[in-house]
């Protein structure tokens, strides 16, 4: 059974939600790459090196990653040689196929958030300013709460001007409380205040904004680390996750801002916002590939409940649904 076939079999009859706003949300790459996938397979009936020459140009303007689009290929000249592949048609169930794996190639990493069973979860978000840092805080809290958990929001990014009344906005919208101090106070001791707080209203998860700019990178990462050095004092273990936003219209851009913060934070996972809005989708592949860091949640749309975990099979779906519900 092809790759496609099991594709359809799970997804295409499915009247899942969350499957469908995988295929709307991907909807802007899936017609840039597969678009170009078929008019490759049409122009080229026969495999050869001009065929894979072609495929590698499409995969890296997807913003599939350099790195990434050579593994892949190299894998799919050996899957080409191994099942004597003759015809290009053959190969586009494999090229789905190779993108999973790939995401799953290190079974190490969990895409599901590190939740404590008992007591306080500590999250915090890291990222530079305009990506949608504020918003998917709001949303996630909102998840949390749709979940029956009761949560907090501790201002942190005390430097942008607005930042602060930004989230009490995103509170009163979700129903969540705030714990702040003025503009231009210290970030670790609105963290302290916030798990006081947490604790004394035995809330479920603490979700932290942070500055997304300073004066200098050096500034911001000393910054991060003073407000984890904190959170970690009060309560050993914490932050329980330390997720990293990226905005996925911003492409290669984002991998620059990823190894960033990955040089100065332990980022444990990365939120992908606005993954609806770019025709470059790949750049979660490479992002997981590359860096290592597994996308925990993707930005779908703009709705509240457009924050969506990741799942690399649904992705896949999304990409390849026109094919897929082709599939004989």
């Amino acid at each position: 059974m092809s790759f496609f076939k099991k594709l359809k079999d799970k997804f295409s009859q499915s009247s899942d939600a969350v499957t469908e706003k995988f295929k709307d949300g991907l909807s802007k790459t899936r017609d840039n790459f597969t678009s170009k996938v078929n008019d490759l397979v049409a122009r080229y009936r026969k495999v050869d090196e001009d065929f894979f020459e072609e495929l590698e140009e499409i995969l890296i303007g997807a913003d599939v990653g350099f790195e990434t689009v050579m593994e892949l290929i190299d894998e799919l000249k050996l899957e080409v040689k191994r099942k004597n592949i003759q015809e290009t048609k053959e190969l586009q169930s494999v090229i789905s196929e190779k993108l999973v794996e790939i995401y799953h190639g290190d079974e190490g990493h969990s895409n599901s958030l590190n939740i404590q069973s008992e007591g306080l979860t500590v999250i915090l978000m890291v990222g530079v300013n305009g990506v949608g840092k504020t918003t998917t805080i709001g949303k996630m809290a909102h998840m949390f709460n749709s979940e029956g958990k009761k949560v907090l929001l501790a201002a942190g990014d005390t430097f942008r001007a607005g930042a602060i009344e930004q989230l009490e906005v995103w509170g009163e919208r979700v129903g969540v409380d705030v714990i702040k101090q003025g503009a231009g106070s210290d970030p670790a001791a609105v963290m302290y205040d916030a798990i006081q707080s947490a604790r004394a209203r035995k809330a479920d998860v603490l979700l932290c904004d942070t500055a997304g700019r300073l004066q200098n990178k050096v500034n911001l990462m000393n910054e991060l680390e003073k407000v984890k050095r904190v959170i970690e004092r009060e309560i050993p273990g914490a932050p329980h996750e330390v997720l990293l936003v990226l905005d996925a219209t911003t492409g290669q851009n984002a991998m620059i801002q990823a190894k960033t913060f990955k040089e100065a934070t332990n980022v444990s996972g990365i939120v992908l916002t606005k993954l609806d809005g770019t025709a470059k989708g790949g750049i979660v592949l490479a992002i997981r590939n590359e860096l290592k860091i597994p996308v925990k949640y993707v930005g779908l749309g703009e709705g509240m409940d457009d924050l969506q975990p990741f799942d690399a099979e649904k992705y896949v779906y999304g990409l390849f649904s026109t094919l897929v519900d082709e599939e004989k």
